[in-house]
C-alpha cells in the first residue's frame, strides 16, 4: 500500500510559528515532500505568506494586511507567541521560493481570495512562479473557484485545485468539468459515497486538510488519497515509514 505524500500545513505548524520561513525549513529538515501556505496582498502590492486576513492571531499587531505595507507589516513580531522564534518577520512568497528552491520540494499555494477577492493577485502569483521558475513545483489552490478559473486562463500548464469544506453534491464530477488537477477536500469528506472511485475515474488527486491524527493519517493511506497537508510533517512521515 503507498502511502501519500506528505506536505506540512502552513510550514511545519506543529512545531514552529505558523507560515514562517522557520516553519518551512523546519519542513524541508523533516523530509516532507511539500508545503502547504497562503497568500495574500499588502497595501503597496507585494505578496505575502500569511493564512489569516488579519494579522491579529499570529503577530503582535494588529489590523488588516491590505491595509499594511510590506515594510510596515516587516515591524511587527510574528512568533505567534512561540518566544523560542521571537522576531520572526512575516515572509514574502519571493523569500519561500527563495529558501526551498534548493530542496525539491513542492509548494501548495493557497489563494485567500475567499472573503477578500485582493485584485490582481492572480497575475501577480503566477507572474512571480514563473520568474522564479518554480511553475513545475506549485500546485495552486483556493476556495474561491473563480480565482482558480483565473489561473488557468493566465497559465493553462499551471496545476490547480478546489479546495472546499463540505456537503457539496459529485465534487469529483465538478472538478473534471472545470479541468483541475486536484480536489483539497476536509478530511470528512472521503466518506462520501464512492469519492475515491470517482476521482480515480477521473484522474483527480485528492489532497486532504488539515489531517493531524494517526487514526486519520491511516484513513488516507487507507482510502489512497495523493497528499495529507498535515501540522506535523514529522509524525506523518515516521507513522508512513512503518
Amino acid at each position: 500500500m503507498n502511502s501519500p505524500l506528505v506536505w506540512a500545513h502552513r510550514g511545519a505548524s506543529g512545531y514552529a510559528p505558523e507560515n514562517t520561513l522557520p516553519a518551512f525549513k523546519m519542513a524541508a529538515d523533516m523530509g516532507a515532500n511539500g508545503v502547504e501556505l497562503d497568500v495574500q496582498l499588502t497595501k503597496d502590492g507585494e505578496i505575502v505568506v500569511c493564512h489569516d486576513e488579519k494579522i491579529d492571531r499570529t503577530s503582535n499587531g494588529a489590523g488588516f494586511i491590505r491595509d499594511y505595507t510590506l515594510e510596515e507589516l516587516r515591524k511587527f513580531d510574528f512568533c505567534n507567541g512561540n518566544i523560542a522564534f521571537e522576531g520572526t518577520k512575516i515572509p514574502t512568497m519571493e523569500e519561500v521560493f527563495d529558501l526551498l528552491e534548493p530542496t525539491g520540494l513542492t509548494i501548495n499555494i493557497e489563494l485567500k481570495t475567499g472573503e477578500y477577492f485582493y485584485p490582481g493577485l492572480e497575475e501577480k502569483i503566477v507572474d512571480l512562479t514563473r520568474k522564479k521558475g518554480w511553475l513545475g513545483r506549485v500546485i495552486f489552490s483556493s476556495f474561491n473557484h473563480y480565482s482558480i478559473m483565473k489561473i488557468k486562463e493566465l497559465e493553462p500548464e499551471a496545476k490547480t485545485g478546489f479546495l472546499y469544506a463540505d456537503g457539496t453534491l459529485n465534487m469529483p464530477g465538478y472538478a473534471a468539468e472545470n479541468q483541475v488537477d486536484a480536489l483539497h477536500p476536509a478530511f470528512y469528506n472521503l466518506q462520501y459515497p464512492d469519492y475515491m472511485d470517482d476521482c480515480n475515474m477521473f484522474d483527480i488527486d485528492v489532497n486532504v486538510w488539515t489531517v493531524n491524527t494517526d487514526a486519520a493519517l491511516l484513513k488516507c493511506r487507507e482510502y489512497g488519497v495523493n497528499a495529507v497537508i498535515t501540522n506535523y510533517p514529522k509524525k506523518a512521515i515516521e507513522l508512513y515509514s512503518k
